[in-house]
């Protein structure tokens, strides 16, 4: 009966960690969405010779090297995000592999 709940409990964890790492992988290809709109624009700027800015509701000139800039650390921030989730998105599938072969053992264990 107690290996029951345990399974149980183990179950419902699993479930768990995996809504976790759909969610950790839905924010994933988010962020690479956003990583290949930056990369776009860089390409863009480096063959335009006029840059603009979007600011609230308006398109205002910008210096080409202060855009430059702002999207290249953009993209610094939304690769280190990535790679964040990408460690994250390891430990939850390591862990889920372990439990699983924890419950199957359990389970044969019966």
């Amino acid at each position: 009966m107690a290996e029951k709940k345990q399974v149980e409990q183990d179950l419902a964890q699993m479930q768990l960690i995996q809504q976790n790492l759909q969610n950790i992988l839905l924010q994933k290809q988010q962020f690479q969405m956003q990583l290949n709109e930056i990369d776009s624009a860089l390409t863009e700027l480096k063959d335009s010779e006029k840059a603009y800015k979007i600011v609230g509701n308006l398109m205002i000139a910008a210096p080409k090297k202060e855009l430059e800039k702002d999207l290249k650390d953009k993209k610094q921030t939304f690769e280190l995000r990535i790679k964040n989730l990408e460690s994250q998105e390891e430990k939850f599938k390591n862990k889920l592999e372990d439990m699983q072969k924890s419950v199957s053992q359990e389970l044969k264990g019966k």
